[in-house]
């Protein structure tokens, strides 16, 4: 790319706990990305509508309280409906090693699990984008 990464960092649904998400958000930046943060409690309807107003590149979604499934899945439904599918979707958070499959079905990407460094998530979207989105 010629330009810099646009990175969105939403928190889906009622999940209170944001310290990850704005710990991500900071690396991001820091690794020269372009990095908006839309708070807590957003509904799907918000965040794809915020990623296609901000011609984002890439979603990375952060949760921790356990509707992951039912939330990335309207996510991702919402992105094919309005033509954006091409937006990476990531995700992180508590969520069980048998759903990442479920996610991935959906179209998620990567899921990043407790314990993943920043310099993981920097490397996977430096990697995936420098390679042609693979």
């Amino acid at each position: 790319m010629n330009r810099r990464l646009r990175v969105l960092i939403a928190k889906p649904g009622l999940d209170g706990h944001d310290r990850g998400a704005k710990v991500i958000a900071r690396a991001l930046r820091d690794a020269g990305m372009e990095v908006i943060y839309t708070g807590l409690h957003q509904t799907p309807e918000q965040i794809v509508e915020t990623a296609i107003q901000e011609d984002v590149d890439v979603i990375g979604l952060s949760i921790l309280s356990g509707a992951h499934i039912p939330l990335f899945k309207r996510v991702m439904d919402l992105l094919k409906e309005k033509g954006a599918e091409d937006i990476l979707v990531f995700g992180g958070g508590v969520i069980p090693e048998d759903d990442i499959p479920v996610l991935e079905s959906f179209g998620v990407k990567k899921i990043f699990t407790p314990g993943t460094s920043t310099r993981e998530v920097i490397e996977y979207l430096e990697e995936y984008f420098k390679n042609g989105r693979n």
